[in-house]
């Protein structure tokens, strides 16, 4: 595979996490959620009551990563602060009623870790979370107690589809989901990408999406866009 001269192989490590400034604009933090992590908790899927994914030492970055992320975070002097990375970020119940369920391949499986980081990113003038890797369009805040809906935001987190990875899609609102997680404000099962935006002023963000992709033709339309002002870390419909 195609690889950066700083990634290039040295015997079995390959370091593919890096940092990018877009001027005193933006510091983009591009991680590794996979070549360092502990296994997955409780044999991986969404499962209810998994006590493992809350051990203190349980890592999806590594110890090394995640002291160079804090760091930077800690350093930075940008307008936005943003991490580019696989996986999604904030906390989500996957399993509506009363038992809690909880995907085990994303970060919360790996709590502790999460939420160091989304300290890290919360002491930030502006924290962002962009996700790819899980096909579906969400749209969350990242919060400090997500018990409490009115607890601060550390983050916002925008989630893209997938290009073409499963199929059309459907327009299932997933409206049990979303009624267990009122941090979380959009969802949409279509293929596309995310358009974003970054000013002094503020972050939009457009969910464009594709009504079919298995034949030519489809237009691309915006199914939704949000909007994050300067220093505040919540989600507003544009």
């Amino acid at each position: 595979m195609p690889l950066r001269r700083t990634a290039r192989p040295r015997g079995i490590d390959m370091q593919l996490y890096r940092r990018l400034q877009w001027g005193g604009l933006i510091n983009f933090h591009m991680l590794d959620t996979r070549q360092y992590r502990d296994d997955q908790a409780c044999g991986d899927g969404v499962k209810p009551n998994c006590d493992a994914r809350l051990e203190p030492t349980r890592s999806i970055t590594g110890e090394e990563q995640e002291r160079w992320l804090l760091d930077g975070l800690r350093r930075s002097r940008a307008r936005w602060d943003v991490l580019g990375q696989q996986v999604f970020f904030s906390q989500i119940d996957l399993t509506p009623g009363v038992n809690q369920g909880y995907n085990m391949d994303a970060w919360d499986g790996y709590k502790a870790n999460r939420d160091r980081i989304a300290e890290g990113l919360g002491k930030t003038r502006n924290g962002v979370v962009l996700t790819g890797d899980v096909h579906r369009h969400w749209a969350a805040e990242t919060k400090s107690d997500y018990t409490d809906p009115t607890s601060p935001g550390l983050a916002t987190e925008f989630v893209t589809t997938s290009i073409t990875s499963g199929g059309d899609g459907n327009d299932d609102a997933n409206a049990g989901v979303l009624a267990e997680n009122p941090h979380v404000k959009f969802y949409k099962n279509r293929r596309g990408y995310i358009r974003t935006r970054f000013t002094t002023d503020e972050l939009r963000a457009d969910y464009r999406i594709l009504p079919y992709v298995r034949q030519p033709g489809g237009e691309v339309t915006t199914a939704a866009s949000f909007v994050v002002a300067d220093r505040d870390r919540s989600l507003h419909p544009a």
